[in-house]
């Protein structure tokens, strides 16, 4: 495996620190008046989502980890696990509620094409594409008046995540939906 030194440090580099893998989120080169230079890093886990910071020093070395990325189809939630499938070779995997995280999982609809991180052979996370078109199955109508540029109302989509949409929007229509920033972005059409 490659090392990475400080000097290869950058912003969305992944490392393996004690056998788990992180990716660098923040990063800050600092050089004190007295003494050797250093880097600040802010790392997030890519298994648990935990950020932690982290300084490191010149003769510091961390591990590249072993990832792969797979797409995988979301087939359907059997209750305790959710059921995915590799669109190549057709093999199934169960992963919990915890390991695919609340965020994931409201955005997530039957059918839809993800990415897997597996790390050593282990899926670790989920990553959904940062667009998805998703129905709108329940909202408050629309009544004379309400046209005023940036009012929005609540809008609940097919999977059950609560987005603010604008008054035009009505039950049965698609948008599309920002899984990031968990945000309207437009109607399709």
């Amino acid at each position: 495996m490659a090392t990475i030194g400080m000097g290869d440090l950058k912003k969305g580099i992944r490392l393996e620190i004690d056998g788990q893998p992180y990716r660098v989120v923040e990063y800050q080169h600092v050089k004190p008046g007295k003494g050797a230079a250093f880097v600040r890093i802010k790392i997030k886990s890519l298994s648990t989502g935990r950020v932690i910071e982290k300084t490191v020093h010149a003769g510091d070395k961390f591990e590249t980890p072993n990832l792969e990325q797979k797409t995988m189809q979301y087939l359907y939630d059997d209750g305790e696990m959710l059921q995915f499938m590799d669109t190549t070779t057709y093999e199934q995997i169960g992963l919990t509620h915890e390991q695919v995280g609340d965020d994931v999982i409201k955005f997530m609809d039957e059918g839809f094409t993800v990415d897997i991180l597996f790390h050593n052979g282990k899926p670790i996370t989920v990553e959904l594409p940062q667009v998805v078109e998703l129905e709108v199955v329940e909202t408050p109508p629309n009544f004379k008046g309400d046209t005023s540029s940036g009012s929005r109302k609540p809008a609940t989509l097919k999977t059950g995540a609560v987005v603010q949409v604008p008054y035009h929007i009505l039950e049965g229509d698609k948008i599309r939906v920002d899984t990031t920033e968990g945000k309207y972005l437009d109607k399709v059409k």
